[in-house]
């Protein structure tokens, strides 16, 4: 076995962060704002926008990513070890981690972690990223709760036994359906142990008034010594952006967490008041209209192709200001795997009108459009109906909660149509088979699942698995092309309608300092709470 990575390479990266030197004092508090409610902060089922920040607060994994980048390093873990066959990892765990009910973390919970996310009745999203583990096929068929691919060793060494060589499973190991719960307090709060969170993160809930506010407090036994800076963060929902926005100019609010308004977008960006304050990063993100393939008359490759054609995706850009370019495929422009000479589906409302005709559907029909309620989303749902309606297809706008559309999105036969924005894919991490598995691939395509057009393509499956178990960097070009070809294929099946790669902006309040990636991620994570700090206090 070879030894990738050492105890020290995660103290290295952390004290490589300005916002971790030694003149950085503890103390203040950070107050962001949410238009809507948290439905969970569970690990294994939360996974949407806000709460996948607060989630990471809470708990921790194995692994993580350096701030504001795509470098994977240890976390829980204090080191690793891959088999030269790449199918068995070994990792060794921190001493003296403990939970914020004061037990100590062990492998054992790890175990326990991972496989309650596999187990069905959990039916949590994250379920298909441990599918390389030994017994997670069984588990996943309800043929038993425990793993055989994973062996606690000793309280604190833990061994991975994989199926296949699996070059994503320490991307996998760093999300946040792999952080680590303590068994005791699941089984105390059964259902609602994601309204009851305890975890080992930076910090712990103190208290969360449902509709109102969720506080966090500073985790003054944290194992990683110095963090968090701040001593609480509260999270105000049910706070409408624009009026987020007026009350961080009021210095009422530190950090409006659904960014700026579009309808403010122009105004704030030119007012020098603001120069400072805001940040601009790039993401692996894609915006999509999913259709379920299962719900007539979606199950017709010809009238996906035809919603491909008529959505005029320049309007929808300048709806939001010109912030993101056009899509034509899943992959983003920036991710390994992108094929740059596919030209996609044109827009062509005439042509999309003949392939409705060849579906026999020359008359229209009439279907729903499922849309997050929060500014600009509505109005960009409202430009694809225009589309449709050209072409004749009478989409009825169904606007609600971001829970709700998710919600709606992991049922069978719910939701029609899906307009991704507010939740649109950004890669959990930086590798093209997160854009498959979980919102492309049969593994997503179960109830509670993000895989919302319900595409299931199984011949692309066994070639995912082949690209994944290529782990030697030197082929790392044959990978891709793989993965070019998988994503071409998905397009000719035409389960989405890839509308555009956006950019993150977020703004800050003057009183909160931290490194710029803290608050603008490439991958998932819009801001890293435990590092940013108060300069008040400084």
């Amino acid at each position: 076995m070879r030894n990738l990575l050492l105890a020290g390479v995660c103290a290295a990266a952390l004290m490589g962060n300005p916002a971790l030197a030694d003149d950085i004092k503890q103390g203040g508090e950070m107050t962001v704002t949410y238009k809507d409610d948290v439905s969970t902060l569970d690990p294994a089922i939360g996974y949407d926008w806000q709460n996948w920040s607060m989630i990471k607060s809470l708990f921790d994994g194995l692994m993580d990513y350096v701030p504001g980048t795509t470098e994977l390093r240890p976390d829980l873990a204090e080191s690793y070890e891959i088999s030269e066959d790449g199918k068995i990892l070994t990792f060794k765990l921190r001493k003296g981690v403990k939970f914020h009910n004061g037990r100590e973390l062990t492998a054992q919970d790890v175990k326990y972690s991972i496989e309650r996310v596999v187990n069905p009745a959990t039916q949590s999203p994250g379920a298909g990223f441990f599918a390389t583990i030994k017994g997670v096929e069984e588990a996943s068929a309800g043929k038993g709760g425990e793993l055989s691919g994973i062996t606690v060793q000793d309280p604190h060494t833990i061994r991975f036994e994989l199926t296949r060589p699996d070059a994503t499973f320490l991307h996998v190991m760093a999300l946040n359906f792999a952080h680590v719960v303590p068994k005791e307090e699941v089984e105390k709060h059964g259902a609602d142990f994601g309204k009851n969170p305890v975890g080992s993160g930076a910090f712990k809930l103190a208290e969360w008034t449902l509709g109102q506010r969720l506080v966090f407090e500073r985790f003054t036994d944290y194992w990683n010594e110095g963090l968090p800076k701040l001593d609480r963060i509260t999270f105000e929902v049910g706070q409408e952006p624009v009026v987020a926005l007026l009350r961080l100019q009021n210095g009422e609010i530190d950090v409006p967490g659904d960014g700026i308004p579009p309808a403010k977008f122009v105004e704030v960006t030119n007012d020098p008041n603001f120069k400072d304050l805001i940040i601009r990063g790039g993401q692996l993100h894609t915006g999509y209209v999913t259709m379920n393939v299962k719900m007539a008359p979606f199950d017709k490759v010809e009238v996906r192709k035809a919603v491909n054609m008529a959505i005029n995706k320049d309007r929808i850009l300048r709806i939001i200001n010109g912030r993101a370019v056009a899509a034509n495929q899943p992959l983003p422009p920036s991710m390994p795997g992108y094929a740059k000479d596919y030209a996609g589906y044109a827009y062509d409302p005439e042509g999309a009108k003949k392939l409705l005709e060849q579906a026999g559907l020359g008359d229209g029909f009439s279907t729903e459009l499922y849309v997050m309620n929060t500014d600009p989303q509505p109005r960009i749902a409202q430009a694809i109906q225009q589309d449709l309606k050209a072409i004749g297809i009478t989409a009825s706008i169904k606007s609600l909660a971001q829970a709700n559309v998710i919600a709606a999105g992991g049922e069978e036969n719910q939701a029609p149509m899906i307009w991704s924005g507010g939740m649109a894919w950004i890669a959990d991490f930086p590798d093209p088979s997160n854009f498959y598995g979980p919102i492309l691939g049969c593994g997503g395509a179960v109830p509670g699942g993000w895989n919302w057009s319900w595409y299931c393509n199984e011949e692309l499956d066994k070639k995912a698995a082949e690209a994944d178990a290529i782990v030697d960097p030197a082929k790392a070009a044959e990978r891709e092309a793989l993965w070019r070809d998988i994503y071409l294929k998905i397009m000719e099946d035409a389960p989405w309608a890839p509308i555009f790669n956006e950019e993150r902006f977020t703004i800050r309040s003057e009183r909160i300092g931290g490194d710029d990636k803290l608050f603008v991620d490439p991958v998932h994570i819009p801001v890293h709470y435990d590092q940013v700090y108060a300069k008040d206090v400084q």
